[in-house]
């Protein structure tokens, strides 16, 4: 399926992309800010994060909440997410809609300031802060990720914080701290601009003119702050073990792997498919169906940029078994990797597999629309979409091999172990 794409830049910045669908009378629109917890400085971690939420607290010309309910009565649906290096809001309504839903993106962008009250940061500061409460702080295993990305990159990357940041950072954020961040990366020349689906593009070009092109260009970004750059392996194995209020043990395994967007990115998600996509896969087999010592398992590898991207393993304890039993047997199977190439067979399914999934997400207006607009930030690429997939199938069993002899070892490897709390192995660690 070759999806049509198009693309061009207003004067102030703002890259533009469409791309035609007659199938459906349906129209999404996705803007990308290259903006996420990597652009955050050390002691205001959050921020980015904060920002979602502060975007739908109304702008100059639309009132508190207002921007959710506008989409919501022209039976459209909306959301915002955040993440490592983005941050991301979008839209899918009635094609003859599509002029309301661009004047709402525009009026975030280029009239939020004068709605932004101290009142309006004090409430979302708390809803942030009991979101952290719910997802990280008081949920099983909740801050696994914030601490394998503090174990995987030093102190001084981008990505060694979590994104929802921390409750210090939180509570010290000034009116005018928010202000600033706002102006420095919330501009038409750090952004971009989708639409996907059932519209006219000459009669949507002057719409985007009308209300983005009046928009003033932004400062310069800066650089990301601290240390982007770093060595492509940990140098040494880690291990941490958190004693918590968990019913069973869980192992997780983290390592640095070549950055999205490399062909050894590619090689290390594919091995991440053959060890835990599915019930024929080599962890789940293993693990789960045949030694029966895990409930679940888990393989992935982060899609992000800067420096080096993440693979994540892990798998939960079936009851009775030790923590130090699943940890050398997902150990024998990702070792395994390294020993021997993976059957031909077995790498042309777990590429299928991805293939098919890619497929049937690009179905979905909203779906391509936001991987246009992600192919645009990162690579400056929007064309990628339609051969995004050649990377996969390009994978070879010899550079599986490759990948996990050079990534998956002992020197670059982060070992993370939850067990119940009072089972006495965090102070033997210690």
């Amino acid at each position: 399926m070759q999806i049509p794409v198009s693309r061009f830049t207003l004067p102030n910045g703002l890259k533009v992309v469409f791309s035609r669908d007659h199938t459906n009378p349906v129209v999404a629109v996705n803007l990308w800010y290259n903006v996420g917890s990597r652009n955050e400085r050390p002691g205001r971690t959050g921020f980015a994060h904060l920002f979602e939420h502060m975007m739908f607290q109304g702008s100059e010309h639309v009132p508190n909440t207002e921007h959710i309910a506008h989409i919501e009565r022209a039976g459209g649906a909306m959301n915002g997410s955040t993440w490592l290096d983005r941050t991301n809001y979008f839209e899918t309504v009635p094609a003859h809609r599509l002029e309301l839903a661009l004047w709402l993106e525009s009026d975030r962008m280029g009239f939020m300031l004068p709605a932004l009250t101290q009142e309006k940061l004090d409430n979302q500061r708390d809803v942030v802060k009991n979101e952290r409460r719910w997802r990280v702080d008081n949920q099983p295993y909740g801050d696994w990720d914030e601490r394998l990305q503090a174990l995987v990159y030093p102190s001084d990357h981008p990505y060694h914080h979590s994104v929802i940041g921390s409750m210090a950072d939180l509570d010290a954020a000034t009116l005018d701290e928010v202000a600033e961040f706002f102006s420095t990366y919330y501009a038409p020349n750090n952004a971009v601009l989708t639409v996907c689906g059932d519209f006219d593009p000459e009669e949507t070009r002057t719409l985007i003119d009308r209300y983005f092109g009046p928009i003033a260009r932004g400062p310069d970004v800066p650089p990301l702050p601290g240390a982007p750059d770093l060595e492509p392996r940990i140098g040494a194995e880690i291990r941490e073990i958190v004693e918590g209020e968990i019913a069973l043990p869980r192992v997780y395994l983290a390592f640095r792997v070549p950055p999205y967007g490399t062909d050894d990115f590619y090689a290390a998600d594919v091995a991440a498919h053959l060890l835990a996509a599915g019930k024929s896969s080599r962890l789940y087999r293993s693990l789960v169906r045949e030694r029966r010592i895990a409930q679940d398992v888990v393989a992935f590898a982060f899609p992000i940029v800067t420096g080096a991207a993440m693979l994540v393993v892990w798998a939960t304890a079936s009851p009775g078994v030790e923590p130090e039993e699943l940890e050398r047997h997902l150990l024998a199977e990702i070792d395994a990797l390294g020993r021997a190439e993976a059957p031909a067979a077995e790498v042309e399914k777990a590429v299928t597999g991805i293939e098919s999934g890619q497929i049937i997400a690009l179905q979905q207006v909203s779906e391509r629309a936001d991987q246009i607009s992600m192919f645009t930030t990162l690579f400056d690429d929007p064309e990628r979409i339609n051969h995004e997939l050649d990377s996969y199938r390009d994978v070879s069993p010899e550079a599986i091999r490759r990948i996990a002899l050079s990534h998956l070892g002992t020197d670059n490897r982060v070992v993370l172990t939850y067990v119940p709390r009072g089972s006495g192995a965090g102070q033997e660690a210690a």
